[in-house]
């Protein structure tokens, strides 16, 4: 078990490679498994009476999104002050609550169902940051970090994939999400148990990346006022992409409707496949940067990268250019590559030059947070919920307000630090 300031001695590097692999094993399969809790009941329709005068299955989705983001802000405090010892008893503490709602999910009347969803998504929104806690602050923490996040790409789909096979094979969509959770719950405990065995950053570890401290408030408000001019347009472009990313993964099948296919299976997973591969050597490409100014304004450059390819599989689609499975892959690559190089590589060597005390979860939660409030707010638009039947049209135009958005934002991020690291930062050397 970590433990609170503790550091591992330096390893040989068959042993290095041992753990590394180990972490990212423990990592995917907790965070794949997680999804099995959070997201098979999207693949079911949930047709019958609105609800408060809205769809139903928009009413589940918006449910559970509020309960998550809660989650994600009560994490800003309760996961950056958890000692490391603990982590690996939370999740799997929260996990059970997620699970024992759905159940709930099951029992209640159609009309009050929503609840259960809402007390679903209060504990998964912490579940991220507890595994993340376990990777950061090593040399390798951006590979490690890129499985992590393929798990939440891949998982998306195949846990739809397997909420549909379910309702196939005549599980009732009220006990679906229940019994897709069963189908996860085993795997997740065994994948938290390898977290909890992984060993703290080494002293070499330490030297290159910064120490990673548990936090107090005071902490946090330091931190915070130090970065808030970089940090502010970097959050911006986080809850835009969280929210094209929220309404794809949400409201997938309305999609592939909008693209004039009735989904499969088989396709959920397959679209998530090649896109979690994509970023994930994306990601994962920036560990073999050692120098940490280098690499924060290259995954600044990535991020802007992936900008490029969602307009280019916008225009592409308008002009009729691209088939639906293309066109999905392309779409997903284009948020996911910036969603996934902030988790791995951004907040993590921002930590590195400025050498700041704090701990990536923090940062994490922060962006994280404000992201879910966002899609919150979409969720609960007349436009997102009433419109399901133009649901890719309303995609589209939030797609091309976020392109144009997110790229200002990145090039005032990068104006603030490159000013900020000529002045005050130092790279740490490269061993």
């Amino acid at each position: 078990m970590n433990t609170k300031g503790s550091v591992a001695p330096s390893r040989s590097a068959s042993s290095e490679a041992f753990w590394a692999t180990w972490a990212v094993v423990a990592a995917f399969g907790t965070y794949f498994c997680m999804y099995g809790f959070r997201k098979p009941f999207t693949a079911a329709s949930f047709e019958g009476e609105p609800v408060f005068g809205a769809d139903l299955k928009a009413v589940l989705v918006a449910s559970q999104v509020i309960g998550y983001t809660i989650s994600k802000f009560a994490g800003i405090k309760y996961v950056s002050e958890l000692p490391a010892a603990r982590r690996a008893w939370a999740i799997v503490a929260l996990i059970a609550v997620a699970e024992l709602s759905l159940v709930l999910f099951g029992l209640l009347p159609r009309s009050w169902s929503m609840i259960a969803l809402f007390l679903n998504g209060l504990p998964l929104g912490m579940v991220f940051g507890l595994v993340l806690g376990f990777l950061e602050g090593r040399r390798l923490t951006e590979a490690l970090s890129a499985g992590l996040c393929a798990s939440f790409i891949l998982a998306g789909g195949v846990s739809k994939s397997v909420g549909l096979w379910l309702v196939n094979n005549g599980v009732p969509d009220q006990w679906m999400p229940a019994a897709a959770g069963g189908i996860f719950a085993v795997p997740l405990g065994i994948g938290a148990w390898m977290l909890s065995r992984i060993p703290p950053p080494s002293h070499a570890d330490l030297a290159e990346r910064s120490e990673r401290t548990v936090m107090n408030g005071e902490d946090r408000r330091i931190l915070l006022r130090r970065l808030a001019p970089g940090l502010v347009p970097l959050v911006l472009m986080f809850v835009l992409l969280t929210v094209m990313r929220g309404l794809r993964d949400d409201f997938a099948p309305e999609m592939w409707r909008g693209l004039g296919v009735e989904a499969a299976p088989r396709d959920f997973s397959v679209s998530e496949f090649w896109v979690g591969l994509g970023c994930f050597a994306m990601g994962g490409a920036f560990a073999v940067i050692r120098d940490n100014r280098q690499a924060f304004f290259g995954s600044l450059g990535a991020c802007a990268f992936g900008f490029v390819l969602l307009a280019v599989a916008l225009l592409a689609r308008e002009s009729m250019d691209i088939g639906p499975m293309a066109f999905m892959v392309l779409i997903g690559l284009g948020m996911y590559i910036p969603y996934v190089v902030v988790h791995t590589t951004v907040l993590e060597r921002l930590l590195a030059v400025t050498r700041e005390r704090g701990n990536l979860a923090f940062l994490m939660y922060i962006a994280d947070s404000c992201g879910y409030l966002g899609y919150s707010a979409v969720v609960f638009s007349k436009g997102a919920i009433a419109r399901r039947a133009d649901f890719l049209a309303f995609f589209t135009v939030f797609a091309w307000i976020s392109v144009v958005v997110s790229i200002v934002s990145l090039v005032g991020a990068w104006i603030y630090f490159a000013r900020r690291s000529r002045v005050s930062c130092t790279t740490p050397a490269v061993s």
